[in-house]
């Protein structure tokens, strides 16, 4: 590393997304310097020159070449598994958007490299800091639900509110081939707002996968790079404390995104908790306490901002959420404060948990085995709705090893 104390980072992808981070990391009292590189260079100039960052790189290959610490991947959601096993090979520790991988051999691959690299690898999914996954998880933690044996997590992005611009800001021409991306793939917002709260992982799956019929070019097999024409899917679990889980992942649906994408419910035999767009409510047997304000963020910033000025209108809401009652800013370094967040209040500790986690050797919460197990199910469920909802088995690598070993 640069220092005993910071490290430097480069960023892959200068798309929407990852300028939000960027600016983040930039701010963060262990991380040094920050570079760019993207396919397309006068993007990563241009968020260089915006947020005043160290500077860019060639290619991907020439960041890897370079002596940059850490690498944070921000690229098109299926590119993910190879990149980051080249980053850890080159020696660099590694912070990747979601989804971790598309296949089961992906994920197998990141684990290895992990393991024999020593390197920290983290999964920066934003539903582990959900506010609704924080509430729960501490209900979990002093015993408030006594045994979950029944849980949901569904992701509801409608098509039309944002993903349509932003498929084609990152697909060029042909975008439409990309926009077909299978839903059950990008499971990691719906399943691991539920995972993070209760823990364990899922053994088996049966899935349900809806066939568009909207007939714009968009989930259409002839067109589609993935051959996939659902839009829409509904996956049930079993869990390994044998209770169940199920997952919703909807492309097509009249629902606010806007207001809320991801939303979460547990029911377990003391006590349970349900969320709708607007409301969130705990529950047991003497009766029902609203719970919205404890998990409710507030605007970070506005919608109009200039540093969103690049971000399509359609998907600002996501980023301009700020933390929730239920969060522990006093754990967040004093740079951060004040500084936009986003995504129900995650950007700001996803941050932070990679930062700290180069810095100190120590295993992010969202490591490589967690992330794992909030990515297979996914494969493995759109697998099954591919047979029809066959039941079939969900891979799993195991708990992350303990420190030192």
């Amino acid at each position: 590393m640069t220092s005993a104390t910071a490290f430097s980072l480069g960023i892959v992808g200068a798309g929407q997304f990852s300028g939000q981070f960027s600016k983040l990391f930039h701010a963060h009292p262990l991380v040094s310097d920050v570079y760019v590189t993207d396919l397309l260079p006068e993007r990563a100039a241009a968020l260089v020159e915006r947020q005043q960052l160290a500077g860019t790189f060639d290619s991907f290959e020439a960041m890897l070449d370079s002596d940059v610490d850490a690498i944070a991947i921000f690229t098109q959601r299926w590119t993910h598994g190879p990149l980051v096993v080249r980053a850890l090979r080159a020696g660099k520790h590694v912070y990747s958007a979601v989804p971790m991988a598309v296949t089961a051999d992906e994920i197998a691959a990141i684990i290895d490299a992990v393991r024999e690299t020593g390197l920290t690898y983290m999964m920066g999914e934003t539903s582990y800091y959900n506010p609704a996954t924080v509430f729960a998880r501490a209900r979990v933690s002093e015993g408030a639900f006594g045994r979950v044996f029944y849980a949901e997590g569904d992701y509801v992005h409608d098509m039309d509110l944002g993903f349509y611009a932003a498929y084609q800001y990152s697909g060029g021409e042909h975008w439409q081939r990309t926009a077909s991306y299978p839903p059950m793939l990008y499971p990691t917002h719906s399943v691991g707002g539920v995972l993070g709260a209760i823990g364990g992982h899922a053994v088996s799956v049966s899935c349900i996968g809806v066939r568009d019929d909207r007939g714009d070019g968009v989930f259409d097999r002839e067109i589609s790079m993935f051959d996939n024409d659902f839009s829409n899917a509904t996956a049930l679990f079993e869990l390994s404390g044998g209770g169940s889980m199920r997952i919703n992942e909807f492309r097509r649906v009249g629902y606010p995104s806007h207001i809320r994408e991801s939303r979460f419910r547990y029911f377990g035999t003391e006590g349970s908790f349900e969320q709708t767009a607007v409301s969130a409510l705990w529950q047991d047997r003497t009766g029902v306490t609203d719970v919205t304000e404890q998990v409710e963020t507030k605007p970070s910033m506005d919608l109009d901002d200039p540093s969103l000025a690049d971000v399509d209108p359609a998907l600002r809401d996501a980023f301009v959420s700020g933390l929730a009652p239920v969060h522990d800013a006093t754990r967040l370094p004093e740079e951060l404060q004040g500084l936009p967040n986003g995504h129900e209040g995650s950007h700001h500790f996803l941050v932070d948990d990679f930062a700290v986690a180069v810095a100190t050797g120590s295993l992010p919460p969202v490591n490589a085995w967690v992330a794992a197990r909030y990515t297979l199910p996914g494969i493995a469920a759109h697998e099954s709705a591919l047979r029809g909802g066959e039941r079939i088995e969900v891979p799993d690598f195991g708990d992350a090893p303990a420190a030192g070993s």
